[in-house]
């Protein structure tokens, strides 16, 4: 994925298993846990593209939530302050090689970012 890509969306989930059953069912996602990730299935589309997470709905995460990736978030972020935004949520690591962080636009809409490298990519 390149700078600007959307390529991650996190479903707020009360029951995961009823979730994994709901939207395997519906869409044919394939829904499992990655092992490091326990009590956040995974998701994939089946054009082995698009992806996400179920994800436990919790104070602060009631709607869907999109990641882009970038190449730097700690640059984004100040970006996002300059131009009227307010950051959620700030770089969080996911593991030694992939972070993740969230802001709230000016219309109050709650945006993710991605950096890093996943299992797999180069």
């Amino acid at each position: 994925m390149a700078h600007g890509d959307i390529t991650h969306i996190d479903i707020p989930v009360n029951d995961m298993e009823q979730a994994t059953r709901f939207y395997g069912t519906l869409f044919g996602w394939r829904i499992a846990e990655v092992p490091g990730f326990e009590g956040y299935p995974m998701w994939q589309a089946p054009n082995k593209i698009s992806g996400g997470g179920l994800a436990p709905r919790e104070e602060g995460f009631t709607s869907p939530r999109s990641y882009v990736e970038v190449d730097s978030i700690d640059d984004v972020l100040a970006r996002v302050t300059e131009l009227g935004g307010e950051v959620r949520l700030p770089r969080t690591p996911i593991d030694e090689t992939s972070w993740f962080a969230a802001f709230v636009d000016p219309d109050g809409n709650e945006i993710g970012l991605y950096e890093g490298s996943t299992a797999g990519q180069e």
